[in-house]
């Protein structure tokens, strides 16, 4: 069967996960939640964030781990009582004073025998005498069975417990809502930017046959890969045996360019009047530094992120000049702005002369 649910970005399904914790919060909803995707689609990394930013435990359970009994418990016998009873599994939330997300994944890989168990949790909010908090919000995650993954078809039984969302990535959605956040390396970024087919190849690579697929979260992991190793042929084995050869040195080449060219603390510690000949003239360059400023971005260098961005439309030199600089600067402003509101740094903004000259460029050619 098919999932016929609305198809969201992995923000947007963030966004309506948080609106579901306030209606339950209030006492007007109380419901399971279920996200399908590709693997690597980014639903982990949901969850997660929505956890860390209501505050709450994330209890993390991979129902593929585990049997039943993990999660009924185990029984005993009370002598005194002359009755059965059973023990409590450890991992469930009991502590009503503090918010806990019970995060089930995997759901549609979990054996069919553990389904029943699941069906008391996901809408009764109990197992055996155990009663979840009011404060614990329930979401499950898990593939198709068309992705490629190990998963059963989902039965009415446990679909009409549950509401469901089905998360797909987008390039732009991850590059604006998340990849900054979470520091993703600027030669990911800025690749991912121009090649944003990239993002996702799992439906391509199932049809060739290709074992490796391009993912959010293997892009992640280029992420830390370029970080973390120092050695460039390295490097292009680990990123290939991650991403797939192709789409590897691909990304190696861009890689190469924006090293040789983005030097982000140079620029940020040159004073503003001799900064113009230390900006890259390409636009692979140009684009990763954009997203080099935005990342380093904190509150001692947030005055200088914003000149940096309002000087991209005055560069000199005629090869940066046929590039579409207004554009840019626009595109790292939407970005650096919500950086600063997320992080309560918005007061650089409303002192700053090179942003309120840039907005009044702006508004003067009707760009605002």
């Amino acid at each position: 069967m098919s999932v016929n649910a609305r198809i969201v970005s992995a923000g947007d399904a963030l966004e309506v996960l948080a609106a579901g914790w306030q209606a339950q919060k209030a006492g007007g909803l109380t419901a399971s939640w279920m996200l399908h995707g590709r693997p690597g689609v980014g639903k982990t990394e949901v969850v997660r964030t929505l956890a860390e930013r209501i505050g709450a435990e994330l209890v993390d359970i991979r129902l593929t781990t585990i049997e039943p009994q993990d999660l009924r418990g185990l029984p005993y016998y009370d002598h005194d009582r002359k009755q059965t009873v059973w023990y409590r599994p450890e991992d469930l939330p009991d502590d009503p004073d503090r918010p806990a997300i019970l995060f089930l994944d995997e759901l549609t890989a979990a054996s069919p025998y553990l389904q029943p168990t699941v069906y008391g949790l996901l809408q009764e909010r109990r197992v055996g005498r155990h009663l979840l908090p009011d404060s614990t919000f329930i979401v499950a995650a898990g593939n198709t069975v068309d992705d490629g993954a190990i998963a059963y078809e989902m039965g009415t039984a446990l679909s009409d417990r549950l509401i469901h969302m089905q998360v797909q990535a987008t390039a732009r959605d991850w590059l604006e809502r998340y990849a900054v956040d979470r520091g993703i390396h600027p030669s990911v970024t800025a690749f991912l930017r121009a090649r944003p087919d990239l993002l996702d190849t799992t439906e391509d690579s199932m049809r060739r046959g290709d074992i490796i697929a391009c993912t959010p979260r293997s892009w992640e992991r280029v992420s830390r890969i370029v970080s973390a190793v120092d050695s460039r042929a390295m490097r292009d084995v680990m990123i290939a045996g991650t991403v797939g050869a192709a789409a590897g040195a691909e990304f190696m080449a861009v890689a190469d360019e924006i090293a040789a060219l983005v030097a982000v603390d140079d620029l940020i510690a040159t004073p503003r009047g001799r900064r113009a000949d230390l900006y890259p003239e390409t636009l692979n360059g140009l684009v990763g530094l954009i997203y080099a400023v935005v990342a380093r971005a904190d509150a001692a260098t947030m005055p200088a992120a914003i000149d940096i961005l309002a000087d991209l439309t005055l560069l000199p030199g005629a090869a940066r000049r046929a590039l579409p600089l207004a554009e840019l600067a626009s595109f790292g402003f939407e970005l650096l702005i919500r950086k600063a509101l997320n992080e309560g740094l918005a007061e650089a903004f409303r002192g700053s002369e090179s942003y309120a000259a840039y907005a009044a460029q702006r508004k003067e050619t009707g760009a605002l």
